[in-house]
């Protein structure tokens, strides 16, 4: 796109509320289950701003993207890098590889990631092989584990047959 047609960065003020923004789901290149909630978009500087939500028992597998993103911890849990961040706690990541992320009790965030391409980069196997770490407290989160464990098996099962 020439100079000339190239968006412009938007600077408007912007309300969002809540009940109004609906949860679609997000296709970054992640294992079904993320939503988002996108609060704001600025295509003139790839910057985006999102709720987001991963269920009960979600892997976020060990990953790269084109870009750096920054999340933090509205509900639920966010285990990464040994540590369990809980509601206020913070956490960034860049283009390098970063993850796995447990959720195993769900987890709802505010994020803001700025890349042109933010698709996420992984290995199947790796995930498909990966231990948890880290044990539900409820017993939805157990419910959700058992049920994403489930997809892994079945999707290492499909890999190994094709």
């Amino acid at each position: 796109m020439p100079p000339s047609e190239s968006p412009r960065a938007d600077h408007t003020t912007r309300i969002v509320l809540d009940a109004e923004a609906e949860w679609t789901e997000r296709d970054v290149g992640l294992p079904p289950g993320l939503r988002t909630k996108l609060l704001h978009a600025d295509p003139a500087i790839h910057r985006s701003v999102r709720k987001i939500h991963f269920p009960p028992g979600y892997i976020e597998p060990r990953h790269t993207h084109k870009g750096w993103h920054c999340v933090v911890v509205m509900k639920g849990r966010m285990c990464v890098g040994g540590r369990d961040l809980r509601p206020g706690d913070y956490v960034f990541g860049w283009d390098e590889p970063h993850g796995p992320f447990e959720y195993p009790d769900g987890f709802e965030g505010f994020t803001v990631s700025m890349g042109a391409d933010m698709h996420h980069v992984w290995d199947p196997g790796e995930l498909y092989a990966y231990r948890r770490r880290w044990q539900p407290e409820t017993e939805e989160g157990r419910r959700g584990c058992e049920a994403f464990d489930a997809w892994r098996r079945a999707q290492a099962e499909a890999s190994r047959r094709t």
